[in-house]
C-alpha cells in the first residue's frame, strides 16, 4: 500500500482535529500523508490547543482552519470524525470512525490537556492499525 492519508474532521477545525493532525505527524513522519479540515472553520487555531500541544514540542500555531470538501473526503484512505455529525460526506471503499472527544473551544489548559493526552492515545492507536494494514 502506498503511504496512507488520514483526513480529521470537526466542525470548527481549531482545537481537536488540529491535535490529531499535529500528532499524527510528528509521531508517523513521512509515513502518513495528514489532512485536516472542519465543517464550519473558525477563523483561527484555539490559543489553549496551540499551547498544550507546544507543551508536547508539536507547533500548530502557523496552521489555517479550513472547510471541509468533498475532494479532501475523496483522497483520503481513513476519515476521523470528531463531533462533525452527518456533515462528512460517505465514499464506499474508505475506513471511516468517530472519535467521540470533547470539545476543547473554552476549555482551560487542564481540560484540554485531558482531550490531548486522549488524541494522543488514540492517534497512536491509529499509526499502528495503519503499519499493520
Amino acid at each position: 500500500m502506498s503511504r496512507p492519508t488520514v483526513l480529521f474532521v470537526c466542525v470548527h477545525n481549531a482545537g481537536r482535529s488540529q491535535m490529531a493532525a499535529g500528532y499524527l505527524q510528528h509521531l508517523a513522519g513521512d509515513g502518513i500523508d495528514v489532512l485536516s479540515a472542519g465543517s464550519e472553520p473558525k477563523e483561527h487555531i484555539n490559543p489553549v490547543a496551540i499551547e498544550v500541544m507546544a507543551e508536547e514540542g508539536i507547533d500548530i500555531a502557523g496552521n489555517t482552519p479550513k472547510i471541509l470538501t468533498v475532494d479532501a473526503v475523496r483522497e483520503s484512505d481513513v476519515v476521523i470524525t470528531m463531533g462533525c455529525g452527518d456533515a462528512c460526506p460517505i465514499f464506499p471503499g474508505k475506513r471511516y470512525e468517530d472519535w467521540q472527544l470533547e470539545d476543547p473551544a473554552g476549555q482551560d489548559a487542564a481540560t484540554v490537556r485531558g482531550i490531548r493526552d486522549d488524541i494522543r492515545r488514540r492517534v497512536e492507536a491509529l499509526i499502528g492499525e495503519l503499519a499493520g494494514e
